[in-house]
């Protein structure tokens, strides 16, 4: 962490101004293609978007409305560069919102780098962290926008986690209707777990439509220099890159696959989450702001909010043959692997010890994580209440202690060195966990949903 003088705010001091200058849609025959131009003072940032003309089935489409949706598109990526210095005013050029827009925006910007900013020492408050200023409407030249009936069917995110492969087994009996969706896929095709899943769900690749973003490389150059680098709320561009996406092809439903357990913060008495653009407060804020702004024919929301972590996995776990092939690993994206060290891997690990088997398990993760020592301050984190949860999607700590518990209960043979210190420490088989059994009645699922979900 960044020690807390003023010269940690070298560069915001430096730098009073982020601005979205402009951004150009062009209709290519074999892509959509969108640039965006950031400027920074005397940095310009040129980030673009490419969706594939044969991802794209909506043959009514108004070119204005799918301009307007690339505009807010638009704003929520500048989070990217506007991060670098964090700078007190962010302007918007290429287009106009107004103050409820405004407020929505500031709303995300703050809670969504709340993670941010506690890992840069920057304390901002909600009313001193940016104002927005945007450029005034022209009266005279207000948009109306034409965007069409007939939307039918959902589109799935998917990652590759056990998330999405319950929301992909679940909407079975809605296949013929169901579009998978991928977040930079034909960019960074690294993510092959969630390809596999995908198929493994009977999809094809036609099925899976693509949403390709490029970063400018001069962030990253900066980020090496020292400007201010971290966690990003990228689920809530996730959001909006999947209902442009959505649109192009008339889905009614975008559905996710975001768990109760989101909503617990990391830090306890703050609003720190990082999960925020995860949890049910974002997932509400969004679908006021696109039924107030773009359609009320497209709905956000997710299969999973009434369930948490634990339900979750015990829907996984009917379906094994995923086992194989599923991932939750940030750090092993790229090569399609566990890597056997950091808190999202030994949190899932947890989750499934009392209900797989140790071989398997060794065999899915390389290795008995429970013996590995380095892995004790990680264990710390994910349990004990007084300590900062890691920054990772993870679920609550009420669920992760009922599987510790059951772990220690269930493990015949000699302790492994994690185990054994959560005996000895945490241990108390006289708690009352309510974990089994879950039900959270606060979601957006509509009622021909939640059959699904329940009954999976």
């Amino acid at each position: 962490m960044i020690d807390s003088t003023q010269d940690n705010l070298f560069y915001r001091n430096k730098y009073p101004e982020f601005v979205f200058d402009s951004y150009e849609v062009n209709f290519e025959p074999e892509a959509i293609k969108v640039e965006y131009v950031y400027t920074l003072g005397e940095h310009t940032f040129k980030p673009t978007v490419t969706i594939p003309t044969t991802d794209i089935s909506n043959e009514e489409l108004d070119e204005d409305f799918l301009s307007y949706l690339f505009f807010n598109f638009g704003i929520i990526n500048a989070i990217n560069y506007y991060k670098l210095t964090i700078a007190p005013k962010f302007v918007i050029k290429a287009g106009y919102i107004d103050d409820e827009q405004k407020l929505f925006f500031k709303k995300l910007f703050y809670h969504g780098l709340g993670e941010f900013l506690y890992v840069n020492n920057l304390p901002f408050d909600y009313n001193s962290l940016v104002e927005i200023e945007s450029a005034p409407i022209d009266p005279d030249n207000v948009p109306e926008f034409e965007v069409g009936e007939g939307y039918s069917g959902n589109l799935i995110p998917v990652g590759g986690g056990k998330d999405s492969v319950v929301t992909l087994e679940a909407l079975q009996p809605m296949h013929p209707d169901n579009l998978c969706f991928q977040f930079n896929r034909n960019i960074y095709p690294e993510n092959q777990a969630a390809l596999n899943c995908i198929k493994n769900a009977g999809y094809r690749t036609s099925d899976i439509a693509n949403f390709n973003l490029t970063l400018d490389e001069h962030m990253l150059e900066l980020n090496k220099e020292g400007y201010y680098n971290g966690h990003i709320p990228f689920s809530s561009c996730l959001a909006f890159a999947a209902y442009i996406t959505a649109y192009l092809n008339k889905k009614a439903n975008i559905v996710l696959s975001n768990e109760a357990s989101a909503n617990e913060g990391n830090i306890a008495g703050t609003t720190i989450n990082h999960q925020y653009s995860k949890s049910f407060e974002f997932e509400s804020d969004f679908q006021h702001y696109v039924d107030r702004y773009f359609t009320s024919q497209i709905h956000y929301f997710s299969l999973l909010r009434c369930l948490n972590e634990y339900e979750i996995v015990q829907r996984f776990i009917r379906h094994p043959i995923y086992l194989n092939i599923f991932r939750s690993c940030n750090v092993g994206t790229h090569e399609n692997k566990w890597c056997g060290h950091c808190a999202k891997c030994l949190y899932v690990f947890i989750m499934l010890y009392p209900f797989i088997s140790l071989d398997k398990l060794v065999k899915i993760f390389g290795g008995n994580l429970f013996e590995d020592a380095s892995l004790s301050n990680t264990l710390v984190g994910l349990v004990r209440p007084d300590i900062t949860k890691p920054f990772e999607c993870v679920g609550t700590k009420e669920e992760i202690n009922y599987c510790m518990t059951l772990a220690v209960n269930n493990t015949q043979d000699e302790l492994p060195v994690l185990l054994k210190w959560y005996k000895d420490n945490m241990y108390n088989p006289n708690i009352v966990y309510n974990v089994e059994n879950y039900y959270n009645p606060e979601h957006h699922i509509p009622d021909e949903y939640l059959q699904l979900i329940l009954n999976s």
